[in-house]
């Protein structure tokens, strides 16, 4: 019974002593690859953005002054046509323009010659006063040398030239008086006809003007792209004989030959990119497609939705490759290079 008992504790102190010795072998066997020296797992930064055009314009319905809510379109250049700096794109109906303009030539033309004639009047005007003031100094200087025949002459005829001075004097006061106030009443007519006149000038002008900005060109060189405008209840392209209001958007020209995309950057990847950092575009359109671009500046100052913990900041690439298919507001990937974006987490 001894002996039994004794075995039976000896296989129990076994058990127990292999059942301590397999965690600690376990440890170590985890903790073998780490101690190789394992590489880590490359940190990729992906973000998503929009295609843009270094140098783009948007071309919208001339707005020329006057009541001119409407605007007819004559011809229009076709989408994805190239075109160089002050090339013709469209052109608007006219005709009410330059049928202003004539009328207000017609006008302006009526008023010229009408204060034409004004000033030879105020001309003529202003002699005839002049004479008739000169007669009225030469009747009151008249009278007066009447007057020193007073101690030769009778009471009546003495107090008549006394009358007869006085007579003269008024007269000549008033004829001083009146030609004054008719010489400003003449210039402030011929200035009302001057105004007049000048007043069409300005709306000829206008019209002119208008009629050269009804003659669409174009203010940089590069790729036509058609606008959606609202027609009815749809969306559509501006066609020849459309009705537009001024302000709308026509077309948009763009230089293909230099692209970039402009991305919104969560605040955990933006310590990834850094100056000079590389990077390829994927368009989500073309997936196939794989075109190389580098950083070019972000914005210093993060945004965040309403109610939004998120902040984001707004990055931009550009693009080192042309491509046929780039096209402004398609939708594209950045990637990183993984070598920036593990020496920016490093």
């Amino acid at each position: 019974m001894k002996r039994w008992f004794g075995t039976f504790a000896t296989a129990v102190s076994a058990l127990v002593l292999v059942s301590c010795e397999r965690p600690a072998a376990s440890v170590q066997a985890a903790t073998t690859p780490a101690a190789t020296g394992a590489p880590d797992a490359k940190h990729e930064v992906r973000v998503t953005g929009v295609i843009q055009a270094v140098h783009a314009s948007k071309v919208l319905v001339p707005a020329i002054t006057g009541q001119y809510n409407r605007m007819t379109l004559t011809r229009i250049i076709a989408g994805g046509s190239h075109v160089s700096a002050g090339d013709p794109i469209a052109s608007f109906d006219a005709t009410v323009q330059m049928d202003a303009a004539r009328d207000a030539q017609a006008k302006g033309d009526d008023l010229g010659h009408q204060a034409d004639q004004k000033r030879a009047q105020n001309r003529a005007d202003v002699e005839k006063r002049a004479t008739d003031l000169q007669q009225a100094e030469a009747d009151l200087a008249k009278a007066q040398i009447e007057l020193r025949k007073g101690p030769v002459l009778s009471e009546i005829d003495r107090l008549k030239n006394e009358e007869k001075a006085r007579i003269a004097t008024l007269h000549v006061e008033s004829l001083t008086k009146s030609n004054a106030l008719h010489d400003q009443s003449d210039a402030a007519a011929l200035r009302i006809l001057e105004l007049q006149r000048d007043r069409q000038r300005v709306a000829l002008e206008r019209a002119q003007t208008n009629v050269g900005r009804l003659d669409v060109k174009a203010p940089l060189a590069g790729m036509v792209a058609l606008e959606n405008l609202n027609r009815g209840n749809s969306l559509g392209h501006a066609q020849e004989g459309d009705q537009l209001y001024r302000g709308q958007p026509l077309v948009s020209i763009f230089d293909p030959s230099e692209m970039r995309v402009r991305c919104s950057v969560g605040e955990p990847d933006i310590e990834a990119i850094v100056p000079g950092s590389k990077a390829n575009v994927y368009l989500d359109a073309y997936p196939d497609l794989v075109l190389p671009a580098h950083f070019e500046f972000a914005s210093p100052v993060a945004s965040a939705g309403l109610n939004s913990p998120i902040k984001t900041f707004t990055a931009v690439f550009r693009i080192d490759k042309t491509d046929p298919h780039l096209l402004p507001d398609l939708s594209a990937a950045v990637v990183l290079e993984p070598s920036a974006a593990g020496t920016a987490k490093k």
